[in-house]
């Protein structure tokens, strides 16, 4: 992000550079716990992430934890799946975003820094503005489900829970219900130490 950009207090940036670590918060799993434990907001009620009763109590697959360096699960296979599933999922909504036929790629000066993205035109202008995630995810395009099933079902199997998953058996109550166990003796193993 460019330094001159200051983040609203409702924006939290977790420092990893890590298709597993993404591709576990991008899941079914993560969501249904953020969804479950999240707090609530304004008149409306609207969910608010909050990291100390979100991110912190969320019992990552063991060994991917994000205490972690990806450097010391690189070669899980259960991270290589998740990775691939993640960077999969990425490239095609990026796609989706950013087609390449509606934009140009142009390098900045500065380096280390992310090329800037020139609508073409003003009619690719005027398609990229209605180009955003939450469009995306409102229209749920076949592809996009495609692309989170093999992440839900990569995350699954680093649970240990794959077969559980494609049988249909986790409900968001199951699913919930298993993260709090794990939660739970995470925290008693802790407390022990």
């Amino acid at each position: 992000m460019p330094i001159s950009c200051l983040p609203g207090h409702k924006l939290y940036a977790f420092a990893k550079d890590d298709d597993t670590f993404m591709g576990i918060l991008c899941s079914t799993f993560h969501e249904t716990w953020a969804l479950g434990m999240c707090s609530k907001h304004g008149a409306g009620n609207d969910l608010r992430y909050t990291p100390s009763t979100t991110f912190e109590t969320y019992a990552f697959p063991e060994g991917l934890t994000p205490d972690i360096p990806a450097d010391d699960y690189v070669d899980d296979p259960r991270a290589e799946k998740i990775a691939q599933a993640a960077a999969a999922l990425n490239r095609l909504r990026e796609n989706w975003l950013t087609p390449p036929d509606l934009v140009n790629r142009v390098p900045e000066v500065g380096a280390g820094y992310a090329e800037r993205l020139i609508p073409i035109d003003n009619k690719a202008a005027r398609e990229l503005k209605k180009r955003t995630l939450t469009n995306l995810y409102n229209a749920r395009p076949a592809w996009l489900d495609h692309a989170h099933m093999k992440l839900d079902e990569a995350v699954a199997e680093a649970y240990g829970w794959g077969d559980d998953w494609r049988d249909g058996k986790l409900t968001d109550e199951e699913i919930l219900a298993r993260l709090f166990r794990l939660n739970q003796e995470r925290a008693a193993e802790q407390g022990k130490a």
